[in-house]
């Protein structure tokens, strides 16, 4: 069985549930449809680093909704944003322009110095817009050309383009035929990029942090050379920041730490901050849809970008990018005496993506014993762990949490060679 990238925490099975939170999971085990092991928590309110479920537990959160609640959880801005504008106007035909649209894709244009903003819900679906745009320039510009050029070990969504393009090897066989036109090569190897283009590629996408593949940061010289092949074959690059974007790598994007600009940029997670928010930017002279080409119900929804405008503004404000850069060295620093103590190497990571190794393949256990010391971390494979806490976050903050997991560790390792 491929190891369940959700918490992968084991289900509990010790101490005593009260009788409501009970019956909630009962229901839960009736009318959920199953698609991750979950544990016998239910969470019922948060604020600001912290949640608390219906008995009362409270949880320092760092895996901050999987790197989506960039200003941790319940913000007043978000808040006060969704109440003023659900007053005022939620939804509209994606025919028709609203003002809050027009509004956010002004601004991320010119923060990120782009011409052209797409919005949708969800990572996938922009990353599925990325992939559209790019074979469309294929078929103007490259004579048909359709090919993507991806890397193992990289995630780019769940839908069947999406989990085509993935280089998870175990995720080969599901839900067949996948999407054809996907080339998968080593991450960080140039020359098995250089040898996967050929005349029917039309671009080359990554992830600048791998961060479902384990917390892998690509390399300067790797980027460099992927924005020189794609300037020399005239194809385009394409940089998946649904995880890394809005300030989680110390940079409000990624691709500022690489001195360079790819042709389409992906955002989610963090631009949204909890509410569902997506969004593809792009340069002018890509601008090649026809009408009816590309869309969706929900595009440029004026509560959803009523929510990103609250939030990517507030992240401004107040230089969370830098927050996170110094938080992260912060973060990697502590956790050097824990990776002496208990054996933990390869710490990695840009800003607040931080990941490191595990001297045993005990990650879901680790997660389980975190969860019952109040702590949410993430095990991405068996022995990685990864931490993306809310921006917001405090050195006090991580102190606790470095305890926390020291005393997981503890638990779960004490035993071991």
């Amino acid at each position: 069985m491929p190891f369940d990238h959700a918490l992968n925490i084991q289900p509990s099975t010790s101490g005593d549930t009260g009788a409501a939170t009970q019956q909630l999971l009962d229901d839960a085990g009736h009318s959920i449809l199953f698609t991750a092991k979950r544990p016998d928590v239910v969470m019922e309110r948060g604020a600001g680093m912290y949640l608390w479920d219906t008995e009362g537990n409270k949880y320092l959160d760092f895996i901050g909704g999987w790197a989506v609640n960039a200003l941790g959880h319940s913000p007043a801005v978000l808040h006060d944003a969704l109440a003023a504008q659900s007053a005022q106007l939620i939804q509209v035909s994606p025919g028709l322009y609203n003002k809050p649209m027009i509004q956010f894709a002004k601004r991320l244009t010119e923060l990120s110095g782009y011409d052209r903003a797409f919005f949708a819900s969800s990572g996938s679906e922009a990353n599925e817009s990325a992939i559209k745009l790019a074979r469309k320039y294929g078929s103007v510009h490259l004579n048909g050309a359709y090919e993507i050029v991806t890397t193992l070990g990289s995630f780019h969504g769940r839908t069947l383009a999406m989990m085509s393009a993935t280089g998870k090897p175990h995720w080969e066989p599901l839900f067949a035929p996948k999407v054809a036109g996907f080339r998968h090569v080593p991450f960080n190897d140039l020359e098995a990029v250089e040898q996967a283009v050929g005349e029917q590629t039309c671009a080359i996408m990554i992830e600048p942090v791998q961060g479902e593949g384990g917390v892998h940061p690509a390399d300067a010289e790797y980027v460099a050379g992927l924005r020189k092949l794609c300037d020399e074959r005239g194809i385009l690059l394409i940089f998946d920041e649904i995880q890394t974007g809005i300030g989680r790598t110390g940079k409000l994007f990624a691709f500022e730490h690489y001195g360079l600009r790819p042709d389409i940029v992906t955002l989610a997670k963090g631009i949204g901050g909890g509410f569902p928010l997506s969004a593809m930017l792009t340069h002018e002279k890509l601008n090649l849809f026809e009408a009816g080409e590309q869309g969706g119900t929900y595009t440029g929804q004026p509560l959803a970008m009523a929510a990103g405008s609250a939030v990517v503004e507030e992240v401004v404000r107040q230089n969370l990018s830098q927050r996170a850069e110094a938080m992260g060295v912060f973060l990697r620093e502590g956790l050097q005496p824990v990776a002496e103590r208990f054996g933990i190497s390869r710490i990695r990571g840009m800003g607040l993506l931080v990941g490191f190794d595990l001297p045993h393949p005990v990650g879901s256990e680790l997660v389980s014993a975190a969860l019952a010391n109040g702590l949410l971390i993430n095990s991405p494979s068996p022995s990685v762990i990864r931490l993306m806490p809310p921006l917001i976050v405090t050195q006090e903050d991580v102190s606790v949490m470095l305890q926390q997991l020291a005393l997981s560790l503890e638990q779960v390792m004490g035993g071991l060679n």
